[in-house]
């Protein structure tokens, strides 16, 4: 009786001793929580299909050791100081396009939408991963103090979405259209005036007569953030199949990961980047189909072809700027021909 005495008092100072310690490593625990803001290019009702369901997801994975605090455009940062206020640590990571965040890096030119470099969305995938613009694109931002380039993924096509309809070139003189820098500085050629605003303002600018309209999406977006009631009309016309957007991070704080939680992030980077690739494959065509808002216009393809001929002169433009531009030029003409000689469904004659 003595021993089982001696037995149950120790294992009962055991068990507070056990109970202390495991309260202590709980509370480690916590005190160790990695938080991160990241801000992304899109408004609330876009956020919602192109990176909340991924973030929401890492919160979950992570179970407690990670927490990814997700804000809007322009909610903390205007989206052109996003670069600087990423490298400053203002915010923790980003999700947009290079070109509108005014990455300073001479490959930034071809973020967002890089007149004809894509015709679909697949596109961007296999020139990252298969013609070497993931590598090229980590030699440019390990140039940059401060910032990790984490990948980059497809979104959707850039179509206009107008008040008034566009049945030919000479139509979009003189149009004041909201469109990312890049392809603003191109579509100028054709008499376009880009107008930059923050993005929550663009609908109330086409209510007002600001604007125009828009070049800054397929149809699936023009119906999701509200667009296509303040537009009347679609061109069928693009100047670019998919969008080309990354992920970046500070570079001290994506130091300070584990990385079990840097290869989950990854992996809803990934979910994101597929969930976009069905979201708006399906709903570009749905949408012209089925959507009762926009009415459908195309300019003919002979007097297209005079903006795609315009596009491969400014390609060389580019190229020009710098080795690193020149070289990626020359991917893309070359993967486009590949493309051509592969034929359908590749590419239609």
């Amino acid at each position: 009786m003595s021993s089982r005495r001696n037995f149950l008092k120790n294992a009962a100072i055991g068990a507070v001793g056990a109970s202390t310690l495991g309260s202590a490593h709980i509370y480690a625990q916590e005190s160790k929580k990695i938080t991160w803001r990241l801000q992304t290019y899109a408004g609330p009702a876009l956020a919602e299909h192109v990176i909340k369901p991924s973030i929401d997801a890492f919160n979950k994975a992570a179970n407690g050791e990670m927490e990814i605090e997700l804000y809007f455009a322009d909610q903390l940062v205007p989206t052109g100081e996003l670069f600087r206020a990423m490298q400053r640590g203002t915010i923790d990571a980003v999700q947009s396009d290079d070109d509108s965040i005014a990455a300073p890096v001479d490959v930034s030119v071809f973020g967002g939408y890089f007149p004809f470099a894509s015709r679909y969305s697949l596109d961007i995938p296999v020139l990252f991963e298969k013609y070497g613009l993931k590598e090229i694109w980590e030699e440019a931002y390990g140039e940059v103090e401060g910032v990790t380039w984490l990948g980059a993924g497809a979104w959707d096509p850039c179509n206009f979405a107008t008040v008034k309809p566009i049945n030919s070139l000479e139509d979009l003189k003189g149009k004041r259209i909201f469109t990312f820098p890049t392809a603003g500085k191109f579509l100028s050629r054709f008499g376009v005036v880009p107008v930059t605003l923050p993005w929550e303002d663009v609908e109330v600018a086409m209510q007002t007569g600001e604007l125009d309209g828009i070049a800054w999406s397929g149809i699936t977006e023009d119906y999701t953030v509200g667009w296509a009631n303040v537009t009347n009309y679609f061109l069928t016309n693009n100047i670019s199949g998919a969008w080309c957007g990354s992920y970046f991070a500070n570079e001290e704080k994506w130091n300070e990961v584990p990385e079990h939680l840097k290869t989950l992030f990854r992996l809803c980077m990934d979910s994101s980047n597929y969930y976009r690739q069905h979201w708006y494959w399906g709903g570009e065509a749905d949408l012209r189909v089925n959507g009762s808002k926009l009415q459908l216009t195309t300019i003919p393809d002979a007097e297209w072809a005079t903006v795609e001929q315009e596009a491969m002169k400014f390609w060389d433009e580019i190229a020009k700027t710098s080795p690193r531009c020149a070289k990626v030029v020359e991917i893309f003409k070359q993967y486009n021909a590949l493309m051509a000689k592969a034929g359908t469904p590749y590419r239609c004659a």
